[in-house]
């Protein structure tokens, strides 16, 4: 496993970060047990969650991952979530303000069984609060010992510019943005990476897979494997987007290129990801430890420049152009507005 520094900061992360998004529920604490164990012993360190996933039962996939680090050496291991989405009915039981902060803050703490959060990560901007209340109820807890680092996660540049005019004046370390980033979706590389890397942010991508597209495992003209992500109440929501036939038949084609570099579809994927150096950390899931150890060969695969030109040469389609997103307005876009894909 490969280890970065998290921005400018001294934090060091792994390459890979296990993510649990869709994969830690109450009634899979198990496997998540399973795969936690998988990636200690591949090397990853860090892992990423959020109060609201496992929802409606809100805080299950911290409890499950606290469950899974309980006994680890906690020193060893960087844990992040994240506040903001509804976690709750209540008219506080959402967005940025110092109310719902501490909060949210307590009961992670009490979810993940830990003292400390070391990166706490604002998970959309709150438009109805001040950011100067935001910002400064997160200093609080960092002045308190309950958070190490903050970051951000889905903010514009102008957003992340106006945060890290505020920390810096309070002096408390925002050190990340958490966004998410692929082959198919690029939509930070024109401003959310330069405003980043000046301010000393780094990125850590979220959906490195495009939501399992770029697995192979989707074919054009086919319906989705049974149990896949496509066919999930949730899941659907999110892939939907990547399943036209034109992006279908480009992820084909990429497939040699893996070959000649003796990789999975997956693995090349993960690793261009990789390759921007403005990138601490890319996020993986798994819904079996396998997974996990087949996405690890990723980190630390050095992608030369011929491969990185073959591999934009295949996203150019005859009829529809270039087939990677790149509108850096669609950064945290409701998926109620975002165009249908190219189909």
């Amino acid at each position: 496993m490969e280890y970065r520094k998290l921005g400018a900061s001294g934090l060091s992360v792994s390459a890979l970060t296990y993510g649990n998004w869709l994969t830690h529920s109450a009634d899979a604490a198990e496997n998540a047990r399973q795969c936690v164990a998988e990636a200690l012993d591949t090397g990853i360190t860090s892992f990423d969650t959020a109060d609201v996933y496992g929802r409606p039962d809100y805080g299950a996939a911290e409890r499950v991952l606290g469950q899974a680090l309980s006994g680890v050496r906690r020193a060893s291991i960087e844990i992040f979530t994240k506040v903001c989405l509804p976690t709750g009915t209540g008219p506080n039981d959402k967005g940025l303000s110092r109310k719902h902060i501490t909060d949210s803050c307590h009961a992670s703490l009490r979810n993940l069984g830990t003292d400390y959060i070391d990166l706490y990560q604002a998970h959309r901007f709150d438009e109805e609060t001040p950011l100067e209340e935001t910002m400064t109820a997160f200093a609080d807890l960092v002045r308190q010992g309950k958070v190490l680092y903050l970051g951000v996660s889905e903010w514009r540049a102008d957003q992340i510019e106006a945060a890290a005019t505020l920390a810096k004046e309070l002096r408390v370390p925002l050190i990340s943005n958490q966004a998410q980033y692929s082959l198919l979706w690029r939509v930070i590389e024109p401003e959310i990476v330069p405003t980043s890397s000046r301010l000393g942010l780094g990125q850590i991508a979220f959906s490195p897979l495009a939501q399992g597209t770029l697995t192979g495992k989707y074919r054009p003209e086919q319906q989705p494997p049974a149990e896949s992500r496509a066919t999930s109440s949730l899941g659907s929501a999110f892939v939907g987007r990547y399943l036209g036939g034109p992006v279908l038949s480009a992820v084909q084609r990429l497939r040699p290129i893996a070959d000649e570099l003796g990789l999975t579809l997956a693995q090349l994927a993960v690793a261009w990801v990789l390759q921007n150096p403005a990138v601490s950390s890319a996020i993986i899931g798994a819904s079996r430890p396998g997974q996990i150890r087949e996405n690890a060969v990723a980190a630390g695969h050095t992608l030369d420049a011929e491969t990185m030109a073959r591999i934009d040469a295949v996203l150019i389609d005859d009829m529809y152009g270039d087939l990677a997103e790149r509108d850096p307005a669609k950064v945290a876009a409701p998926f109620d507005v975002m165009p249908a894909w190219k189909s």
